[in-house]
């Protein structure tokens, strides 16, 4: 016999961790709520694992980073929602979800209904074996997606000390575990097809200086080709990879990041399905008026993108989706469509960047590349689309925020890039500038400007203060 609740949450990430919280602040009763989870702890700030996780000394343990406390919020233990009456099914798959019928069925055997479905179910690694090449189960083969993996890699890591390891893929995940295996006396070896790092974000300029901090800690990057195969010895243990060219090289281990796919399989043919992830509208609300999708898993309009569908794969999305699909649920009439300003930031090393907005149109860079202090203003048809900052301080996080907020206007390409980073905190002050000839407009009524100014100044405040805090994750 199943169990049937109000509200159920498939997946027990980050947004399943912040819309726990959520709900319970808006006053469920106990027995309400229902999440369900393949993996075997409680929801977790997902950041740590390519983090403080990794580190060598000290490093983050749950139930230290559980969420939600990557917002400056409660920590959600087991005992939390004991205590908050929510039930948390731990280490269960979903095997089937009809929306029509509003049923679950676990991997287990038990129906589960609901009459409000909340999807949180992610996004899963992509494997080599999807591009053709096999042996990524061998035993020094590391993925890093969830609590498990991370587990795994620390282990693969501490038989490793003073050995080599690959880094397949140059992206976050890619980036990130290649500063964790630096940090761990571990010889890096990043390989990955494109003409340099973080090549969805990163012009070359900015890439460039990246790949030199990147080398002067040792770091060697193999660009423009790929991963064909491994060669093993007799017990199935990677010793080299082989590339496109024929370049073998030797190593202990290897890790992969190439990239990740939304979980969208459960709802094929039974939701709109959009840009690789579950369609939803500005309340987060799928094709069925029944089920909301929050996380990396929704594709959303994004207001300052005169209302693009995107779907968005980052912490903050997952945080602040999933509050603003239980408002929806639990205050309709009170809640207006969701009005997000997209930002990613990354913290490796002595570095710190943060970029808000989207990297389209014609880049302006800016400030002293050889002391670490610069960014990047993108433009398009007059307006500020994107800012990338790195080094900079809070109120200069908060300024290139707002400029982005405001799709502040640019008259003069080249006092854009004399005044560099002046022209956000010049722009971001209370006064408009026009008098004395600086070459910025905010374009908007006073309203929109105060809203902006207050999502802008919370976001960059939280990455600033997370990106202090998170070294003792």
């Amino acid at each position: 016999m199943g169990r049937a609740f109000v509200y159920v949450i498939i997946g027990g990430g980050v947004a399943a961790g912040y819309a726990a919280l959520e709900f319970s602040r808006r006053g469920i009763a106990p027995g309400e709520l229902c999440i369900i989870s393949e993996e075997t702890v409680a929801p977790y700030e997902r950041p740590a694992l390519s983090k403080g996780f990794l580190l060598p000394e000290a490093p983050a343990r749950l139930p230290v980073f559980h969420t939600c406390v990557g917002a400056n919020d409660e920590r959600l233990t087991l005992n939390w929602y004991k205590e908050h009456g929510i039930e948390l099914v731990l280490g269960t798959r979903v095997k089937s979800a009809d929306v029509r019928r509003k049923t679950i069925i676990t991997a287990t055997g038990e129906t589960i209904s609901y009459k409000i479905l909340i999807i949180a179910t992610g996004a899963r690694a992509l494997k080599l074996e999807e591009f053709g090449v096999k042996g990524s189960d061998a035993v020094n083969v590391c993925y890093l997606r969830n609590f498990s993996d991370a587990t795994r890699l620390v282990s693969v890591m501490q038989s490793c000390n003073g050995g080599n390891a690959v880094v397949i893929g140059g992206g976050y995940i890619g980036m990130e575990c290649a500063a964790a295996l630096v940090t761990n006396r571990i010889k890096v070896t990043m390989v990955f097809p494109e003409a340099h790092c973080m090549a969805r974000l990163f012009t070359p300029k900015i890439a460039d200086f990246y790949e030199g901090h990147y080398e002067s800690k040792g770091v060697n990057f193999i660009k423009g080709t790929v991963l064909t195969s491994f060669e093993s010895d007799s017990e199935g243990k990677v010793t080299a990879v082989i590339l496109r060219d024929g370049t073998r090289v030797p190593t202990d281990m290897v890790v992969v990041g190439i990239g990740i796919r939304a979980n969208t399989a459960l709802f094929d043919g039974q939701l709109v399905i959009e840009k690789g992830g579950i369609k939803v509208n500005g309340r987060m609300q799928t094709s069925n008026s029944s089920v909301y999708a929050v996380g990396d898993v929704a594709a959303f309009p994004v207001k300052l993108f005169g209302g693009d569908i995107r779907r968005l794969e980052h912490v903050d999305s997952a945080r602040k989706t999933a509050k603003h699909a239980v408002a929806a649920i639990m205050t309709s009439s009170k809640t207006a469509d969701f009005d997000y300003l997209p930002f990613f930031y990354s913290r490796v090393f002595s570095l710190s960047w943060q970029f808000y907005g989207d990297n389209v149109g014609q880049v302006i860079h800016y400030g002293d590349f050889l002391s670490g202090k610069f960014g990047a203003y993108w433009f398009d048809k007059g307006l500020v689309m994107g800012a990338f900052l790195e080094g900079g301080n809070r109120e200069e996080y908060e300024a290139i925020a707002k400029v982005v907020k405001f799709k502040t206007t640019v008259k003069d390409i080249s006092e854009l890039e004399r005044l560099g980073l002046d022209f956000a905190l010049r722009s971001s002050q209370p006064v408009l500038l026009e008098s004395t000839g600086t070459v910025v407009e905010r374009p908007m009524y006073k309203w929109h400007a105060a809203a902006g100014v207050a999502v802008a100044v919370s976001i960059s405040a939280f990455a600033y203060w997370y990106g202090r805090r998170r070294r003792r994750w």
